[in-house]
């Protein structure tokens, strides 16, 4: 659902925008944070959460101003609905921030690598 309203968005964004480019690299950002998210879900291993927040907004925001500018919504709208909806707290929500931000000033996702997680990761 919340890929749904992201892909809506992006879409009204490439109806008004002249500049292609940053819409390309915004859908790429997307695809990005998606195959974290996929990965993180795949791994199932306590303590990764914040690497793959900060692996998918690095992969994301590599493309450029859209891939960027696609991680810090989904960020944002990911940590939005956690905790209106799940009620965690906001300590973790603020780490997982941290870690987003983290990726997307291109910091390197490792500093969040848990030991014993699966190189395939």
């Amino acid at each position: 659902m919340r890929l749904c309203v992201c892909l809506v968005l992006l879409s009204f964004i490439a109806c008004a925008s002249a500049d292609f480019r940053f819409v390309w690299d915004a859908l790429g950002g997307a695809r990005d944070m998606y195959r974290a998210y996929r990965d993180m879900r795949e791994a199932n291993y306590i303590g990764a959460d914040k690497y793959f927040h900060a692996r998918g907004n690095y992969d994301a925001a590599r493309r450029g101003p859209g891939g960027a500018w696609a991680a810090e919504v989904i960020s944002d709208l990911r940590e939005k609905w956690q905790s209106d909806v799940s009620g965690r707290g906001a300590e973790d929500s603020q780490a997982d921030q941290e870690a987003n931000r983290w990726g997307r000033n291109g910091g390197d996702p490792n500093r969040y690598r848990p030991a014993g997680l699966p190189s395939k990761y």
